[in-house]
């Protein structure tokens, strides 16, 4: 007989740890089963390694638009609002300066209107222009061997959060195992999910059947895979992408330093910043190199990405289309070769001078261990990539594939989630709304108005 659930989560990353714990604690829905094919929570794409570390807020990302950003901004505040309440000790994170920094008279213009005339800093209170002085006094070596007559603006703001996303899914999953009706299951590796007229009925390889009257798959690229063998997604492909860093074995930054991102790219500006458990090592990056696999360094995903390309003319011509770009390809070119011996490192060590300039030739190397793999979609009847979140919603279903931008969002995404889930339960269940955002948002340390700051 198949275990019986009310809610069955595919997936034990960022996302469906925040899923669990949103639902586990907030909602009185009696049956809960997250599966996770790793034999540890958050071992793919959440651990430490294979990502930014960043919380995104949308203040430093310059290529978001002020209406991303509104977006973005309730999402983050929500991931800093719980680390506030609940990793004091600041195991699971490390709260910095962050600034995202132009150079030259060109990218100071583009930074100034951001700020003034765009409306960032009205929707961002806390972030501020500074000045090369200023820029100094928070990270010397920033400024340190630059070309004095050269003009220097940043966009600072104390919210510099750089989070250890695996350690969070975990104390999301701690919150809540231990909870009568909430059930884990590792190394569990889900075959196939079957659709019936009543309920949805998940093979696993481990654990058996499990039934569930809703289901959830929070599985990254993966997701696409299984919507896919059940009909959703149609139109849809993926193209893979891996980042890797590069690292110095020095405390050159202070905290996190972007550079200008152009908007038409949807991978995040190269940044140097501390690694989240080492202030003593510094990681430049990240590259993007297309891959045709899902999973970074597993060569048995090589396989299940093409069940999604699925080699159909619309895809083959979509990444045409997409590679064809005037911008999009000679960057993918470029990224190909920061990948080689020697010449990699060399070819990117601008990037790196422009937030540290005195570092040499053989001060950095490549990062091995580094990096995961970033799903970007592909729409194949317009042709393009779809800049954001991709999520499908079916019949009890739910599909997140990539929730932009990534785990800086997994608690606005849960909440959103939960929502839709109460309605796949004809509402005979609740959620405390209030209760989940006086637990996370609720703690987010706001600037005090300057009537009081002054007092």
């Amino acid at each position: 007989m198949p275990k019986e659930y009310d809610l069955v989560i595919v997936g034990g990353g960022i996302s469906g740890a925040s899923l669990l714990y949103t639902v586990g604690t907030f909602t009185d829905i009696e049956r809960v089963a997250l599966i996770e094919k790793e034999s540890d929570i958050a071992a793919v794409n959440s651990h430490h390694t294979n990502n930014s570390q960043t919380l995104h807020f949308g203040d430093i990302e310059t290529n978001y638009t002020l209406e991303k950003a509104e977006q973005v901004k309730e999402g983050a505040e929500m991931v800093a609002g719980y680390l506030e309440a609940n990793d004091p000790n600041r195991e699971l994170h490390s709260k910095r300066s962050k600034m995202v920094l132009a150079v030259g008279d060109d990218e100071v213009d583009k930074l100034e209107a951001r700020q003034y005339d765009e409306g960032f800093g009205e929707l961002f209170p806390k972030l501020e222009a500074i000045g090369r002085e200023e820029i100094a006094e928070l990270e010397p070596k920033v400024v340190e061997g630059r070309d004095s007559d050269t003009e220097m603006l940043a966009l600072q703001t104390p919210d510099g959060y750089t989070v250890d996303y695996g350690a969070v899914a975990q104390s999301f999953v701690d919150r809540v195992e231990d909870l009568e009706g909430v059930d884990v299951f590792l190394d569990t590796r889900v075959e196939r999910v079957n659709e019936t007229d009543d309920e949805f009925l998940i093979e696993t390889d481990e654990a058996g059947w499990f039934a569930a009257d809703t289901t959830v798959v929070a599985a990254g690229s993966h997701s696409l895979q299984i919507a896919k063998k059940m009909g959703y997604g149609e139109n849809l492909s993926l193209l893979p992408v891996a980042g890797s860093f590069f690292l110095a074995d020095d405390a050159l930054l202070n905290g996190k330093v972007y550079t200008l991102q152009m908007k038409k790219l949807p991978f995040a500006a190269v940044h140097g910043d501390a690694e989240v458990h080492d202030g003593d090592l510094t990681r430049f990056g990240p590259t993007a190199k297309v891959v045709p696999a899902l999973e970074r360094g597993n060569l048995s995903t090589v396989s299940d990405f093409f069940d999604v390309f699925e080699l159909t003319p619309d895809s083959v011509l979509s990444y045409l289309n997409i590679m064809a770009d005037r911008i999009l390809l000679p960057y993918v070119l470029q990224n190909l070769v920061y990948d080689l011996p020697v010449v990699g490192e060399k070819t990117f060590l601008p990037h790196v001078q422009k937030v540290v300039p005195t570092v040499e030739e053989g001060d950095i190397s490549r990062a091995k261990g580094f990096g995961g793999v970033r799903p970007q979609i592909v729409n194949t009847k317009t042709k393009s990539l779809d800049m954001g979140e991709a999520k499908l919603t079916g019949d009890d279903i739910i599909f997140n594939i990539t929730p932009s931008p990534g785990a800086s969002t997994c608690l606005k995404n849960a909440m959103r989630d939960t929502r839709q889930l109460l309605e796949f339960l004809d509402g005979e269940h609740t959620f405390d709304e209030e209760g989940f955002r006086r637990a996370t948002i609720g703690n987010f340390p706001r600037e005090k108005p300057k009537a009081v700051a002054d007092d």
